[in-house]
């Protein structure tokens, strides 16, 4: 990958392509969890790409090649997300009548999403994004130790409000 790097850097395209599709499901994963939508997640990956490809040379570090595009696309994320901000959806709730599997992983998903700011970061980035703790603490310029107490307070909160949810106590 780090030769790949200095190959994109000196403006090999077929280089910086093998890059992108080697990313592109773990790129796919982190946008998906901060945006929901797929054409919005195309969005996002689409200006990632076009950002990065006209500032590679700007990369001081091959070695950090992921860490800055997963920036860049979370940076793209959340300007899609800002520009959504002021738009209000008409979609009723829907409940499942029937307790499934399925239902499980997007009640969680929904529970993640209510987490506050900094503890949703981390957990989207370590769980959905499948970045490190080091990768983590790099991207948002905080400490590891930082990261892991976030991580270690968003798995209780999660723990006992999907406990609650599971039997059936909906006041979270």
């Amino acid at each position: 990958m780090i030769g790949d790097v200095e190959l994109a850097r000196r403006g090999d395209k077929e280089a910086f392509i093998r890059l992108m599709r080697g990313l592109e499901v773990s790129l796919y994963q982190t946008a998906k969890a901060f945006l929901h939508s797929d054409e919005d997640c195309a969005d996002a990956m689409q200006e990632t790409a076009l950002r990065s490809y006209r500032s590679i040379r700007g990369l001081k570090n091959p070695r950090y090649f992921k860490t800055w595009i997963v920036r860049i696309l979370i940076n793209e994320c959340k300007k899609l997300l800002d520009k959504r901000r002021n738009v209000v959806s008409f979609q009723p709730e829907y409940e499942p009548a029937v307790a499934d599997p399925g239902y499980a992983r997007l009640e969680l998903r929904e529970l993640v999403d209510r987490l506050d700011g900094p503890q949703r970061s981390v957990v989207l980035l370590y769980y959905y994004g499948d970045l490190t703790v080091k990768e983590i603490a790099e991207e948002l310029d905080v400490p590891e130790g930082t990261v892991k107490s976030r991580l270690y307070k968003a798995r209780e909160i999660l723990g006992s409000q999907y406990d609650r949810l599971s039997k059936g106590v909906k006041s979270l």
